[in-house]
């Protein structure tokens, strides 16, 4: 087992957008309905943002960062380091992390993006975890943020009917005492021959953008559906597995299991791998849909508002994302 890392979640917050997309509304310009998106993927609803509102990467990500940094009872001029993972940046150039911190710091700090897709807040928070651990920074803001609906392809059933947006954030400190609050084991890992299985073909230097890559939508997100199933099926068998056999941890003594919103059938695959019941895996992918880097910390401020989490509680994170990439934290908070 891993040397415990002293870190805790001090705060969370999350924000989403105004509107509510409901499953209906593809009935009437796409091939589908209601009862097939729900039994296929488990979603009912998602939230799709209004630039005009105020509703971008970067402004969901300070939405979600304010109401984490006042959980954790501190300023925004506390935070030493501003991570973002995302993959629908506010801009190119320059990083989303930078409009948030002008948004939010009065000071400058070290901020910059994580692209690790579905599985960038995993990523972001071991990131933050081993930043902590260089004794330099001890609060850093950690933020997924998502527009997923500029990258989504509205006439393309397969995947039209997934994304949905939001952000959420937490605040990760760290702590002397390794015997109360800690992350205890974590895996990251990737594999880049997934890439034409789930990717956005143009827009960058391999594809530049060109009138073809317009008339070609080639600015949208393309999937294999089928194979991404199975690569993360058994990428998330993978992670449970081998959090359990290199801690010899119970699943039973695991409170709440937060895995990445991507599809029912992929996260009950998983909770039935550890033969644990459904309320101990946490799901709002009904209500959110796919939100990629968002999906985890959304449900985790969910679920520290709610209660569902408290002091004391094994808490074990898990995603998979294109790439491929996965990851999984396992935490005593």
């Amino acid at each position: 087992m891993h040397e415990p890392l002293g870190i805790r979640i001090s705060g969370t917050g999350r924000a989403v957008p105004e509107r509510v997309v409901h499953n209906r509304e593809f009935e009437s310009r796409l091939e589908t309905n209601d009862q097939w998106i729900r039994e296929r993927t488990g979603i009912i609803e998602r939230r799709y943002a209004n630039p005009a509102k105020g509703e971008t990467t970067a402004g969901l990500a300070v939405k979600a960062s304010r109401l984490a940094i006042e959980a954790a009872g501190l300023t925004p001029d506390d935070i030493d380091l501003i991570i973002v993972a995302t993959i629908t940046p506010e801009a190119i150039l320059p990083s989303t992390a930078c409009f948030v911190q002008q948004e939010l710091c009065s000071k400058p700090v070290p901020a910059y993006d994580l692209v690790a897709a579905c599985s960038g807040f995993v990523y972001s928070l071991l990131t933050a975890g081993a930043m902590i651990n260089t004794g330099r920074y001890q609060n850093v803001l950690v933020i997924g943020s998502e527009v997923m609906t500029i990258i989504t392809d509205m006439e393309d059933r397969a995947t039209a009917i997934l994304f949905g947006d939001g952000a959420g954030a937490a605040v990760i400190s760290g702590t002397p005492d390794t015997s109360g609050p800690a992350l205890l084991h974590s895996i990251m890992s990737a594999e880049g021959s997934g890439d034409s299985m789930l990717h956005v073909p143009a827009g960058g230097s391999r594809v530049p953008t060109s009138q073809m890559t317009l008339n070609e939508r080639l600015h949208y997100v393309k999937m294999n559906g089928r194979e991404v199933y199975k690569k993360a099926v058994k990428r998330n068998h993978d992670l449970v597995d081998q959090t359990l056999s290199e801690t010899g941890v119970d699943p039973n003594d695991i409170k709440l299991v937060i895995p990445h919103q991507s599809n029912l059938r992929i996260i009950n695959s998983a909770r039935e791998r550890m033969g644990l019941p459904e309320d101990r895996v946490y799901m709002n992918i009904d209500r959110f849909g796919n939100t990629s880097g968002a999906s985890i910390p959304i449900c985790l401020d969910e679920c520290f508002r709610s209660g569902r989490i408290q002091s004391g509680d094994l808490l074990l994170l898990i995603a998979f994302g294109a790439g491929f990439t996965w990851g999984s934290a396992l935490l005593r908070v």
